[in-house]
């Protein structure tokens, strides 16, 4: 029968570990394996992952690697759906009208109606964007949903 305290891991997959500092004669005596002088040679030295001692480091020589900045990028002014509800039925929602109600910053960029919330009054919404999901709902409570293309004006 094998018992837990009758197994060895097999000859050589185990090494003592090195112990420095401990005269010459073990060979890891006077600087203990560290050289001498320098900045790795002394007590409390940590390099930061991706050091390498000054050189520009691998991670800045590729910028591939870390992701970019897509110049063609359309960012857009998002309305919730569920905060059109503080407009009167049957009444036209504009970006004009959302930029009076203070529901977006400027009409500098486009804006985009969002399936967030519930609608529970008949609107025309006017906007650049909406996304699949918002307009069901929009047209789900009796109203309709229409694209216009360049609402959008520089401030």
């Amino acid at each position: 029968m094998v018992r837990q305290n009758d197994i060895a891991p097999a000859p050589g997959a185990r090494r003592n570990r090195k112990r420095v500092g401990r005269g010459n004669g073990s060979g890891h005596g006077t600087y203990s394996g560290r050289g001498s002088k320098g900045q790795l040679s002394r007590a409390g030295y940590k390099m930061r992952p991706g050091f390498e001692g000054g050189q520009l480091p691998l991670i800045k020589r590729l910028p591939r690697k870390r992701g970019f900045t897509n110049i063609f990028r359309k960012e857009y002014s998002t309305v919730s759906i569920g905060t059109l509800n503080a407009f009167d039925a049957g009444s036209e929602v504009t970006p004009e009208k959302l930029l009076a109600a203070g529901m977006i910053k400027s009409l500098k960029n486009p804006v985009k109606i969002l399936a967030d919330g519930e609608i529970d009054r008949p609107l025309t919404v006017r906007a650049n964007k909406f996304s699949a999901s918002a307009r069901a709902k929009i047209e789900a409570a009796g109203g309709t949903a229409e694209e216009v293309a360049n609402a959008a004006k520089a401030e």
